[in-house]
This record gives structure tokens, C-alpha cells and sequence, in this order.
């Protein structure tokens, strides 16, 4: 797997069922500090909201999910979330749908075909993109050899995130993980220090 797909852009989705509003909001996260901030937000703007019901996946490796019902019953909102957040292949993506309830009640197959069309029709209404997963370093190094270091950067194209040059320097870079050889030659250079830093 050399890469993976998330969204770009936060939007809106809705679904209507025997009176019942599903109102479903998407998010691109990073990090569970992010997702309690968009529920926190959510719940102020939707306050007499019935439930507020979500599920999401972080990481490249999607090693992070987790759903919630929100007083639904076991399984029938945050998992129908989740699920569709999986068959599009995402990651680092938060779904939440709020439901004002109608009047009838929908049943377990209607609550799970209502919280998946609502999250289904958030998902439908934003961007998805592919990014490619890189493996982050650091090297150190000799300032005499600095034009070694930035021609094997300028070669491989790598992207760099941060430069301290000093008589001892530093720059953190970042290399595609699937041309993670590259970082052998740096290896080569006499007097140069790698440390591998993470990888998404």
C-alpha cells in the first residue's frame, strides 16, 4: 500500500425518513483532539437534536476508528456510519448525523438504511483525493556537506518540512514510502546521522 484516500473539504448531508430529518456533517481529521472539537461544535449548532450519533478512521493504516450511537439502539447508527466510511476506503475522515425525530418510529433496519443514506449522501457531497504515504526523517549532519544532502533532495524530489543550518545542521524531509531506499544513500554520506521520525 503506498497510498491512501481521505477527504478535502468539510460539507453537509441530509436524509429524510417518515418524518425524520438525518442531518450528516463530514470532516477531515487528524488527530482525536480535532474530532472532540467538530462533536462539541456540532452538538452547539444542532442543540435539540434527538442524537448525535458518529464514527470515524484515523490514520494511513486506518489503525484509529471508533462509533457511537448516542442513545440508539446497539448498533444501528454509528455502525452504518462507519461502514460507509469504509466502503469509500477512507481514512482520517469523521462523519456525524444528527436526527430529529418525526413522530414514527423507523425500526432497526430503518434507523441503519437512515444513518447510512445520510452519511452516504455527506460523503457523496464532498471531495475525496489519494495521498501518497510518506515516511518522515531527520538528518544531521556537517555543514561541508550540505551540498551533498540538497543534491540527493533536489534528485529524488524529496519534500522538506524543516532546515537548521549550523556548523552540526539538521533538515527534516520526507520520502515516498514506496521509493524508502532512497534513504540509503544518505546513509553513505560519511558524518551523517538519519533518524526515522513516522511514517503517514
Amino acid at each position: 500500500m503506498s497510498s491512501y484516500k481521505e477527504v478535502k473539504k468539510a460539507t453537509k448531508g441530509l436524509y429524510k425518513e417518515k418524518g425524520s430529518r438525518f442531518i450528516s456533517y463530514i470532516f477531515p481529521v487528524y488527530n482525536e483532539d480535532q474530532i472532540k472539537q467538530h462533536i462539541s461544535n456540532v452538538k452547539n449548532i444542532e442543540n435539540s437534536a434527538n442524537h448525535h450519533c458518529y464514527g470515524y478512521i484515523l490514520n494511513y493504516d486506518k489503525s484509529i476508528y471508533k462509533f457511537s450511537d448516542d442513545g440508539e439502539p446497539s448498533s444501528t447508527a454509528g455502525k452504518p456510519i462507519l461502514g460507509q466510511i469504509r466502503s469509500y476506503d477512507l481514512t482520517n475522515t469523521l462523519i456525524i448525523v444528527v436526527r430529529y425525530f418525526g413522530g414514527k418510529k423507523l425500526g432497526s433496519s430503518g434507523l441503519i438504511r437512515s444513518y447510512k443514506m445520510a452519511a452516504n449522501d455527506a460523503i457523496k457531497n464532498t471531495l475525496i483525493i489519494t495521498k501518497a504515504i510518506k515516511v518522515y526523517y531527520e538528518a544531521k549532519f556537517n555543514y561541508n556537506d550540505i551540498n551533498i544532502i540538497m543534491s540527493l533532495i533536489k534528485k529524488y524530489q524529496l519534500e522538506i518540512l524543516n532546515t537548521n543550518f549550523n556548523t552540526f545542521s539538521t533538515i527534516i524531509f520526507a520520502v515516498p514510502i514506496d521509493n524508502n531506499k532512497i534513504i540509503n544513500h544518505f546513509d553513505n554520506i560519511r558524518n551523517c546521522n538519519i533518524k526515522y521520525l513516522k511514517t503517514e
